[in-house]
């Protein structure tokens, strides 16, 4: 029997670059920007009769283009169309060894993630690739996913992410247009529920998932942007997508923790590690300067403390064990 391997659900997500499938300019482009991930997609920046020379677009950037440092991703189409499997076939075929997700879109249940997962494994085996390398990113667009969400999170260990997609999500929910377009441009009143976020991210945290933010559509509207990524980042979703080059600093940024705060979650793990020691004495709770710290500080500082490895950071002071 095949162990599947591991996949990794700390990949760095602060900035989730989409880049139509069909468009060799853009992919090309995309490979110098510093985004942490990069999504190829067969979707909605896809027109229908573009679709089918799209995935070997596709393959053939993933086999030659130069992604380092990227985390590499293409979206299929959804399984209520007629194309999710073509998609899937074709691009895991054709550069699996080159690709480290499958971003399924409008996911409505846990069944159509166990498909998904069915699919590639039957794939990874055909062609001798190592079985369960590719993960899985579950996007949230309608009513019925958000319902079963937490099921959707659970349905493989290839789940990666939960992403959330607001635009279909409003949609499906027949909000009104003024109230999309406020959201969209982060307008206090016209902002979606709270709810609807925590839920995502409630069901990604339970899981040891990442959540994701969605697009931002007014693409030149940085401060906008700022605005909409910050209060994610806030609640504690780990990236946003972007849409455009310039939105891909911002997004790094806010997604990553302060250098004073990274510094502070590392003094805190180091000092915590000390003090629960036996040169420590033992200790369940100690001080740090003015500061208490237990193990729900070092928690807290694990979170912070990952985010900034992840995102490629290296503190600047160091743990000085008090003299005995």
């Amino acid at each position: 029997m095949t162990t599947p391997a591991p996949v990794n659900r700390l990949r760095p997500r602060r900035s989730c670059l989409a880049v139509p499938g069909s468009n060799p300019r853009f992919l090309e482009k995309a490979q110098g920007l510093p985004a942490d991930q990069v999504f190829l997609d067969l979707e909605d920046a896809c027109a229908p009769l573009a679709k089918p020379e799209a995935r070997h677009t596709i393959v053939k950037f993933l086999n030659e283009g130069d992604w380092t440092g990227k985390t590499r991703v293409v979206r299929v189409n959804d399984w209520t169309t007629e194309w999710t499997y073509r998609d899937v076939v074709t691009v895991v075929e054709g550069a699996g060894p080159n690709l480290d997700c499958i971003m399924l879109p409008k996911v409505q249940d846990a069944q159509q993630v166990v498909a998904l997962d069915l699919l590639l494994t039957q794939i990874e085996k055909t062609m001798g690739f190592e079985v369960g390398k590719i993960g899985i990113e579950a996007q949230i667009e309608n009513a019925q996913g958000l319902n079963n969400v937490n099921e959707i999170a659970q349905a493989s260990q290839r789940v990666e992410t939960i992403i959330f997609g607001p635009a279909d999500f409003m949609a499906s929910i027949n909000m009104k247009s003024l109230v999309v377009g406020r959201a969209a441009a982060g307008v206090p009143g016209g902002r979606l529920p709270l709810h609807i976020l925590m839920k995502i991210l409630m069901a990604a945290r339970a899981n040891n998932l990442q959540a994701i933010d969605g697009p931002y559509l007014q693409i030149r509207n940085v401060d906008g942007y700022r605005a909409v990524a910050q209060r994610a980042a806030a609640l504690g979703f780990d990236g946003k997508w972007v849409l455009h080059p310039g939105q891909v600093e911002a997004s790094n940024e806010i997604f990553s923790p302060s250098q004073e705060d990274f510094d502070h979650a590392e003094l805190i793990l180091d000092a915590y590690d000390y003090y629960t020691s036996e040169a420590g004495g033992k200790k369940g709770s100690a001080m740090l300067g003015d500061e208490m710290i237990d193990e729900a500080s070092r928690k807290m500082a694990l979170v912070i403390s990952g985010k900034g490895r992840a995102a490629g950071m290296r503190r600047t002071s160091t743990f000085e064990a008090p003299e005995a």
